[in-house]
């Protein structure tokens, strides 16, 4: 089972922009707690005021705000973003409605013919053959007659073809 979770970039950035208020804070926390220690315990006994430590302490710190400032930047870029558009596409679903076929205009051997086709959907010519006992050129008429009124398709598969009823 998993969890999906969509932000919106307008929040993500509100996020992001929080983080790095929170990190600003730790980062003056953490730099008042260093020059704190360096004043109690700063190893060099100098005759100035100063400890060494102080210009590096005060070089990551400057650092350690520039990577939150961009950070910033990406957080106002979000919140100020356009929102996407959202694009719903919805699929229609297809009806499969039988289209009514008028025999009557047919000849006993094509009804047999159609009737294969139809209940089969596809079906090889050879087996037309096979099954109605009719010849290879009584079949290839019949066929003929049934695709030239746009009932049915023939496509060639290797030395034989393939009967398929058309659909509209």
């Amino acid at each position: 089972m998993s969890l999906i979770i969509v932000m919106e970039n307008k929040n993500v950035g509100w996020l992001v922009l929080g983080i790095s208020i929170l990190i600003i804070g730790i980062i003056f926390l953490f730099n008042n707690a260093m020059k704190t220690i360096l004043d109690n315990s700063c190893p060099l006994d100098m005759h100035e005021d100063i400890c060494p430590a102080y210009g590096t302490i005060t070089q990551q710190t400057y650092l350690s705000l520039a990577i939150v400032g961009i950070l910033i930047i990406v957080a106002l870029v979000l919140i100020l973003s356009k929102p996407q558009e959202r694009v719903v596409v919805r699929k229609i679903k297809e009806r499969k409605t039988e289209r009514k076929i008028n025999l009557s205009g047919f000849k006993s051997e094509e009804r047999k013919v159609f009737g294969l086709i139809k209940e089969n959907g596809t079906i090889f010519q050879g087996d037309l053959i096979e099954k109605t006992g009719f010849g290879k050129a009584k079949i290839s008429r019949i066929i003929d007659r049934l695709e030239g009124k746009g009932f049915v398709e023939r496509k060639r598969r290797g030395l034989t073809n393939v009967v398929v009823l058309k659909r509209d």
